[in-house]
């Protein structure tokens, strides 16, 4: 059974930075591409970055069912499709997600045992100063994510683990520390269980 790994972070915390090197180091993680109907920033291309699609394809979806969780954030539409999952399952995967708050809360109503990671900037300064060196967003964009982030930071104790983006490498190690706690406390579980089981297949 894939093991599901929520990510999510105020934007501008470095979390898509740290995803990608997690997933490079780890063939184990297959990772949830997000359907959204925002337009590409700067060299993100379709497929890669997003599933790039229109407004009305995505109510579409959304009218089907078709969406693991889905929210609306600064007027676009973000989702996470059925089917990615089935897939990962399938490969014999793990699955990443990178995620925002009210996605979380709506997968983790649909996969339980989904295991939630929160990271963070060390502090708004840092945030901000992160959000401008990347010179895709205006003022008042800006200004809303810094206000945004305040508001998803408060939900930190939603998440089973928080990682502080201070050091590169130091919080792709601490998120791969993670995964691998996880897999080896599942795994230890389904050995207990298999064994339990089989005292019963004996009729001990």
């Amino acid at each position: 059974m894939s093991i599901v790994f929520i990510v999510s972070a105020p934007s501008g915390s470095g979390k898509s930075t740290l995803v990608g090197r997690l997933l490079k180091q780890d063939p184990g993680l297959l990772f949830s591409i997000s359907y959204t109907t925002r337009t590409p920033r700067g060299r993100e291309v379709q497929d890669q970055a997003y599933h790039f699609i229109s407004r009305k394809e995505f109510e579409a979806s959304l009218e089907c069912d078709e969406f693991l969780e889905h929210a609306e954030v600064f007027g676009n539409y973000y989702g996470t499709h059925r089917g990615i999952l089935e897939r990962a399952q399938a490969e014999g995967r793990d699955l990443l997600l990178d995620i925002d708050v009210q996605g979380e809360r709506q997968l983790k109503r649909k996969v339980p045992d989904a295991v939630t990671i929160f990271v963070l900037a060390p502090s708004r300064l840092e945030l901000e100063k992160r959000l401008r060196a990347r010179s895709e967003d205006s003022e008042e964009v800006i200004a809303r994510r810094l206000d945004g982030a305040a508001a998803e930071i408060r939900n930190y104790g939603a998440y089973e683990y928080v990682v502080v983006n201070r050091d590169l490498e130091r919080s792709v190690d601490a998120l791969a520390s993670i995964v691998k706690a996880e897999r080896v406390r599942r795994a230890r579980m389904e050995d207990q269980v298999r064994a339990i089981l089989g005292t019963f297949e004996k009729g001990s």
